[in-house]
């Protein structure tokens, strides 16, 4: 199947209930020829049936969320962090803001809505919508984590404002809390009579104080005003009233419902091309609340018609149940169930709830990681080790190890750079796609060009450029390119070099390289380290070991995000800083063992490494103790040559795009790392050089 050239584009804005569906079955199920890009605000996506439960205490954060990297990579999916800001239907093209627009055949749109009120005068600086979820989880973790006899006020007494009270009122229990439901009419007047009553009662068993035909006015740093002039203290604000729709959907050009795309059965708008499903949807045929159930249950429909749309068959119809089970939390771990006017409550509702929500979110915590190829039946001797037991990493972890160089190029190993005439530096380097970004892939890749540049204290020149883009059809690869070379301008240029000419051609996997030329009065080298200098990094490490935990589905999608941009962070500013450095390389490859190695060969001296302070990358030190290496780190370990003294995995782990090493005079150290923190990098003074020429470890 990976031998197929892609010739379609399919884009989900957002990750909601229905989209992470539609992932789960597309990587279970791949349409040929799709490249299929996810764009969402973060790496995971909270799941609505578990919110209150999450308020109240009993779910984690981790237990909330969705991993939408992992998801997108059992999908083969390209994960995009940021904001969709508009939707052009007739160039069909994405805008999100800092990166190039993205191109579609066919877009499906599940962005949910929001509770803000931004006409309500302070709410945008003394509030917060409870939707989008994941920003009000984030909240109320800090505020319940130092709360003290707290004052909060939910604004909407629906059922969502009294699942909120009530949860919020659980949580904080122990902490003498002042809970206020306020509501513009009546509290709870969507429900029957019988669960009305019932949840009234449990808003009263928990003290919960109700305000109604109160109009909130204003919102204030301490509290609301209502129209009456009464003032209400709070030290926690949230609006749970009503379904808003995200400003941009109005500039579509879309048939819109009160600001909602309005679909048809197929899920389809008045756009063919463009879906929408879940709470941002009007169902025009069969109009329904906004519920998480109908989401749900749109997926298998969505996904259908995803395919169906693409390879040119037969769209089928979404047909809504007139009525569903809704399970509304009462705080405690019991439930109050209604359907059809009939309501029961208790802690066996709990139960079931809770199981409900539970067996929704395994379906994300069970996906099969990627597996390791499989052989024919007869083979060379060697190729199963030669294989291992892992697919290749990409980035550097798919490059020729330290101890290899070294026995075939010793006459050629040893600056990042060299320096073809007195003044100029040249290098080359490129890279195979470590995520499915090509904009990722390209600033990564560019800033790890330009990193062996910066390690000689030169400035960058100029460059060339090398691509290697997947089969795929005349139209993908014009998108493909338009978003690199988009891309790979803006970063050369920034660092004040110009892309002046490259090639491409087709393969099997995208693979980006530059060339890159700089100037400089006086090149770094590696020889010049003197006994006595301190060590210095920019950058923390783990990137190889996070992102082959990644490529197995064992790295959580905040830490692979993080490492992400750590990657794409520039050492422009860190190499005018170092200019002084006696001694200067970039840790990439053959990881900070091997390159302070490459130094002390080179300088004749030895080195001293405080183990407890080089920084590490979230979450890699975890996933080394459990095994997990990049397939560059067995040659890694050879080629650093022996540690004295205890070590750990991560000195061998090879780095793409990583930090600079530099040995800078003593006297001189603490200033300098003082400037590249207030430069905004992740900087530390890591050990020292000494006599000899062994590398040891405290």
């Amino acid at each position: 199947m990976n031998s197929l050239p892609l010739t379609r584009d399919l884009v989900l804005i957002g990750g909601g209930h229905t989209h992470a569906l539609v992932l789960r079955s597309w990587g279970m199920n791949p349409l040929p020829g799709v490249r299929v890009t996810v764009i969402n605000p973060g790496p995971t996506a909270p799941y609505s049936g578990m919110l209150p439960g999450f308020v109240a205490g009993h779910y984690t954060r981790n237990e909330l969320d969705i991993d939408l990297v992992k998801l997108a990579r059992f999908a083969g999916a390209r994960i995009i962090n940021g904001y969709a800001t508009a939707i052009d239907k007739d160039a069909q093209l994405i805008h999100v803001a800092g990166r190039p627009p993205i191109a579609y055949d066919v877009v499906a749109v599940d962005i949910g809505i929001t509770s803000a009120m931004p006409d309500l005068p302070g709410f945008t600086t003394h509030a917060i919508p409870a939707k989008p979820l994941g920003t009000f989880a984030t909240r109320w973790d800090a505020f319940r984590a130092q709360a003290e006899a707290p004052q909060i006020a939910v604004i909407g007494g629906g059922v969502a404002g009294a699942e909120l009270a009530l949860a919020m009122s659980h949580a904080l229990r122990d902490k003498n809390p002042t809970v206020r439901l306020i509501d513009r009419s009546r509290v709870l007047a969507a429900l029957g009579y019988k669960a009305r009553q019932k949840m009234l009662a449990a808003l009263t068993a928990n003290n919960i104080e109700i305000i109604e035909d109160a109009e909130v006015t204003e919102i204030f740093a301490e509290g609301i005003v209502l129209h009456d002039g009464r003032t209400v203290r709070s030290d926690f604000t949230t609006g749970a009233a009503g379904a808003k729709p995200h400003d941009w959907i109005a500039e579509t050009g879309l048939a819109l419902h009160e600001g909602f795309i309005t679909v048809d059965a197929n899920l389809q708008s008045s756009t063919p091309e463009v879906f929408a499903v879940g709470d941002c949807a009007h169902l025009s045929h069969d109009p329904r609340p906004k519920a998480g159930v109908y989401a749900v249950r749109e997926a298998p429909v969505l996904f259908d018609n995803l395919r169906a749309a693409l390879s040119g068959g037969t769209l089928r119809p979404y047909k809504p149940q007139r009525d569903y089970l809704k399970l509304i939390s009462l705080g405690q771990k019991s439930a109050l169930a209604e359907k059809f006017g009939t309501a029961r409550e208790g802690p066996l509702l709990w139960k079931l709830k809770d199981y409900i929500d539970r067996k929704f979110m395994d379906q994300f915590d069970t996906l099969n990681p990627m597996a390791a190829p499989k052989l024919p039946r007869t083979t060379a001797l060697g190729v199963k080790e030669v294989l291992g037991d892992k697919p290749m990493c990409g980035g550097c972890g798919a490059k020729v190890g330290r101890a290899a160089l070294q026995n075939v190029l010793s006459d050629h190993f040893g600056d990042d750079a060299a320096e073809i005439q007195p003044g100029q530096v040249m290098s080359t380097d490129h890279l195979r796609a470590l995520t499915n970004d090509p904009v990722v892939m390209t600033r990564i890749a560019a800033v790890h060009a330009l990193g062996d540049i910066w390690a000689m204290g030169a400035k960058p020149q100029a460059a060339t450029a090398s691509l290697i883009l997947p089969r795929m059809s005349a139209a993908l690869q014009e998108r493909t390119m338009a978003e690199i070379m988009t891309t790979a301008s803006d970063v050369f240029a920034n660092a004040g070099a110009k892309i002046i000419g490259g090639h491409s051609s087709l393969g099997d996997e995208l693979t980006i390289g530059f060339t890159v030329t700089g100037l400089t009065k006086s090149p770094i080298t590696l020889a010049g380290a003197k006994v006595g200098d301190a060590l210095i990094i920019t950058k923390p490490i783990g990137s190889g070991t996070i992102m082959a935990a990644e490529m197995a589905g064992k790295a959580k999608g905040a830490n692979v995000m993080a490492c992400l941009e750590a990657m794409m962070q520039d050492q422009a500013k860190a190499s005018v800083i170092l200019g002084k450095a006696h001694a200067m390389t970039d840790i990439t490859g053959f990881g900070l063992a091997g390159h302070l190695r490459g130094i002390c060969d080179a300088s004749g001296v030895g080195a001293v490494l405080d183990l407890g302070a080089i920084p590490v990358m979230n979450g890699a030190l975890e996933l080394s103790a459990t095994g997990v290496r990049s397939s560059l780190f067995a040659d890694n370990r050879i080629g650093a040559g022996p540690i004295k003294g205890p070590a750990f995995d991560l000195l061998f782990d090879p780095q793409t795009a990583g930090g600079l090493l530099a040995a800078v005079p003593a006297k001189s150290a603490d200033a300098t790392l003082k400037k590249l923190l207030d430069a905004g990098y992740g900087a530390a003074i890591v050990g020292e050089i000494t006599s000899g020429p062994d590398i040891k470890t405290r």
